[in-house]
């Protein structure tokens, strides 16, 4: 299949560009940008006139509930969320059941995403077996069997030396690890930030310095080892600014924060919604604007969905019994789209954060729109506002704490390796 995208903003934060261009695809690969190849003929034209045309986003945290969670979501279900909202790559994190601790495991799920022919998937396996934070994986043959990264999903390891010995065993073989900063201890129980609004509410707080106390040690075993270590949603101003640092000393570290955590705080919990019971918790005003500005200004190197569908019935219930967790594949581009606008931000800065940044985490090839590139595209239309609603959202899982507003943006089109895969 020939495509021929013409008339359309091209917006390509890994080269820098924005212009006006055309794009021509062919046997699933970009061959050229701006003229046509010569003896090109397009079996099909798609006419982006007023729309931004960008390549396909990659998103760093994508629960797809397979396996083992299929009750709450299936992959075809969140795969087809996914390309509606112009999603084109992304990472799963290894809290199915059973976890991908294992390559069998890995293989499955690659293979099941690939003969669903919609986004790349990218497994993040085990760091410990099982995840229970006593013994490392063999991290060497779940490479093998695709996974980018590995990580404890949301489970931290209580014992420091066993994230010692995994981050050297990962820094030998070059490996990267992903961890979420989270001290379980004083976390424990928790379902929401331990202020003002937790305590009228009667709700166990987590401590902001639950996540800076982790992410202290984290970093310390990071100068010791050298390991290649990428943080995960971040939720608090000094973690912010401790990752600030850590690169200014020279370590390699990366960061992300999730799209709902840099427009939503504590204050948006009301009366009991547990729509915000998410992990980590909505925190200060404060935080969350420090989370916006560090993005703005490249501390934060990439903004995620952070998608967890959940059961409504598990969400339906009292605020600290509700199951943790939110929709986000679709809302991912209106909501980047929302920070960006607000903070003034050029479009160039916004969609890096969601493109090129999240791709030089992973160690893709993708996030970018280069002649040789693999056809991976969104087209967009950035002047549309959208409200959400339940039905709107092609994922299983409607838990959203943004059903009734009106955001930014809406994708037209979503092409994979070249194949038009969503169409609005």
């Amino acid at each position: 299949m020939k495509i021929h995208i013409k008339n359309g903003r091209l917006i390509d934060p890994a080269s820098d560009t924005d212009a006006q261009s055309d794009v021509y695809i062919a046997a699933g690969k970009i061959v050229a940008i701006g003229a046509a190849p010569d003896g090109y003929t397009a079996n099909r034209t798609i006419d982006a006139s007023g729309l931004v045309v960008c390549p396909g986003l990659v998103d760093l945290s994508v629960r797809l509930r397979e396996p083992g969670f299929e009750y709450l979501a299936t992959l075809e279900s969140e795969m087809n969320a996914a390309v509606a909202g112009g999603v084109t790559s992304l990472a799963c994190p290894p809290d199915t059941d059973p976890p991908l601790d294992e390559p069998g495991l890995v293989e499955m799920l690659k293979h099941r995403a690939r003969t669903l022919n919609l986004a790349h998937v990218y497994p993040v396996g085990a760091l410990t077996a099982h995840l229970g934070g006593e013994r490392l994986t063999e991290m060497d043959t779940l490479r093998d069997a695709g996974c980018v990264a590995f990580s404890q999903a949301d489970t931290p390891i209580a014992d420091t030396q066993v994230l010692w010995r995994a981050l050297q065993y990962a820094s030998t073989f070059g490996f990267s690890v992903w961890l979420r900063p989270q001290d379980g201890f004083l976390a424990r129980e928790g379902v929401a930030h331990d202020g003002n609004v937790a305590t009228r509410l009667g709700l166990q707080g987590i401590p902001s310095f639950a996540e800076t106390i982790a992410l202290n040690t984290m970093l310390q075993l990071v100068r010791d080892t050298g390991a290649r270590v990428h943080f995960q949603r971040l939720s608090t101003a000094e973690g912010v600014e401790l990752v600030r640092r850590a690169k200014a000393e020279g370590l390699p570290v990366s960061c992300d924060v999730s799209a709902h955590h840099v427009h939503l705080s504590e204050l948006d919990i009301g009366y009991f919604d547990s729509h915000c019971n998410v992990i980590p918790p909505f925190r200060t005003q404060r935080d969350r604007d420090a989370l916006r500005a560090g993005l703005a200004d490249g501390t934060v190197d990439a903004l995620c969905s952070d998608h967890a569908p959940v059961d409504e019935d598990a969400k339906q219930l009292p605020f600290a019994e509700a199951e943790p967790g939110t929709t986000g594949l679709e809302l991912l581009l209106p909501l980047a789209l929302k920070w960006g606008n607000e903070m003034k931000l050029p479009l160039l800065k916004i969609i890096g954060a969601i493109t090129s940044g999240p791709a030089r985490i992973l160690g893709i090839n993708a996030g970018s729109l280069a002649v040789g590139d693999a056809a991976d595209v969104c087209v967009f239309d950035p002047a549309v506002h959208v409200q959400v609603t339940a039905e709107s959202l092609k994922s299983q899982g409607k838990n959203t704490p943004f059903i009734g507003y009106e955001l930014p943006g809406k994708v037209r089109c979503t092409l994979v390796s070249g194949l038009v895969v969503y169409e609005a």
